[in-house]
C-alpha cells in the first residue's frame, strides 16, 4: 500500500479521524471582521490590489528568453504607469504586492506607489512557490523581501500576499514571526477574518481573495500550453460588477487582484475604467488599501467600532 510523507496511507480515505480532522484545523477562518458601518459611514468598503510580478513568473521557473521576460517587462513598462494614472484621475488608493525580486528591477516603480498614496506590501522574493519550500528557506526569503522593500522605499510593509495563494505547514508561523498585520492570499469569505489555528485565534487579519476577482484566469495566455484567453474584458467586467453590487448590498468588502502585465493592456483597462465608473456611481463607498482595512477589521476584533481606527478617514466618492 502506497504511503505519503508522514507514513500514513496516501488514499485519504484510509485515514483515521485525527489525521484529516488536523489538517483542516490547522488553518481555519475565525470571526468575521465586519464593522456596523465603514469609516465615514460608508456601506460598502472597496480594496483594489495589483500584484507587480513582471519578470518574476518566467523567472521564477527558471525561463530566461527575452520572450518571455518581455512579457512581464510590459507589465512594468505599460502596465503600471496606466494604472497609476487611472487612480489618479479617480483619486483612490490601491496596495501593490511586489515580489522583492521585481522591485529590485524597477525600484523607481516601487517608489512611486508609495509616494502616490498607495501600499507596498510583500509578495515574496521571487514569486517562488512557498508550499514547495522548506522552513527555513521559506523565512529567509520572505524575511529579505520584507527587508528589501523597507530599504527601497524606507517604510516597513505590514502585509503579505504568498506568490502562491496558499500556505505551507509554516507559512502562518513565519508571518507571526515576521509582525505582519495582515495576509491576503486565503479564499475562506468575502469579508475579512481572523485566521484561527488549531482553534486558537492568532490576531492575523485575512483579506481575502479568490479567483472570480482575479484577472489572471480570464486573460492569461501560454504559447505552448493549454492555457488561452476566453473572455471578452467587458464580459469580466459584468463578473466584477455583479461582485461589487452583492457586497454593497450587502454592506461588506468588494476586493480584487489584478496584475500590471495582464489588466495592464488598453482593451483590458477600458473594462476597469468602466468599473470604477460604475463604482463612483454608488453613493456611501469608502475605498481602503488592504492595510486601511486590516486597521478597520483589527478595531472589530478588538471590540472597537470603526471610528477608533480607519474611520477618521472620511468616505471617499471620486
Amino acid at each position: 500500500m502506497p504511503t505519503d510523507d508522514f507514513g500514513l496511507p496516501s488514499e485519504s480515505w484510509r485515514w483515521p479521524e485525527h489525521t484529516w480532522r488536523g489538517r483542516i484545523d490547522a488553518v481555519r477562518a475565525g470571526r468575521r471582521l465586519v464593522p456596523d458601518r465603514w469609516p465615514g459611514g460608508a456601506r460598502v468598503a472597496v480594496a483594489l490590489s495589483f500584484d507587480s510580478d513582471h519578470e518574476t513568473i518566467p523567472l521564477r521557473d527558471g525561463e530566461t528568453s527575452p520572450g518571455r521576460l518581455a512579457q512581464g517587462e510590459y507589465g512594468a513598462r505599460a502596465g503600471a504607469p496606466r494604472i497609476l494614472d487611472l487612480l489618479a484621475r479617480y483619486g483612490v488608493p490601491a496596495t501593490f504586492f511586489m515580489p522583492a525580486v521585481s522591485a529590485l528591477v524597477h525600484p523607481e516603480e516601487a517608489r512611486a506607489y508609495t509616494r502616490d498614496g498607495h501600499e507596498l506590501a510583500v509578495h515574496g522574493w521571487i514569486h517562488e512557490r512557498n508550499t514547495l519550500l522548506g522552513r527555513e528557506d521559506e523565512k529567509e526569503l520572505t524575511a529579505r523581501a520584507l527587508e528589501t522593500l523597507t530599504t527601497l522605499t524606507g517604510r516597513r510593509p505590514v502585509g503579505i500576499r504568498t506568490p502562491s495563494w496558499d500556505f505551507s505547514d509554516s507559512t502562518l508561523d513565519i508571518m507571526l514571526e515576521l509582525g505582519f498585520a495582515y495576509d491576503s492570499s486565503l479564499m475562506a469569505d468575502d469579508e475579512p477574518y481572523e485566521i484561527v489555528s488549531e482553534g486558537r485565534p492568532t490576531g492575523l487579519v485575512e483579506i481575502p481573495v479568490d479567483w472570480i476577482r482575479d484577472d489572471a484566469p480570464y486573460f492569461t495566455m501560454d504559447r505552448y500550453g493549454s492555457v488561452r484567453p476566453h473572455s471578452r474584458p467587458r464580459d469580466v467586467r459584468e463578473i466584477w460588477t455583479d461582485e461589487f453590487d452583492a457586497a454593497y448590498r450587502d454592506g461588506g468588502v468588494f476586493q480584487l487582484t489584478l496584475h500590471p502585465h495582464v489588466i495592464g493592456h488598453r482593451s483590458r483597462l477600458v473594462a476597469l475604467r468602466e468599473l470604477l465608473d460604475h463604482i463612483a456611481a454608488h453613493p456611501g463607498v469608502w475605498y481602503a488599501t488592504h492595510a486601511q482595512l486590516a486597521d478597520v477589521a483589527r478595531g472589530v476584533l478588538h471590540g472597537r467600532t470603526a471610528a477608533g481606527s480607519a474611520a477618521d478617514t472620511p468616505e471617499h466618492t471620486p
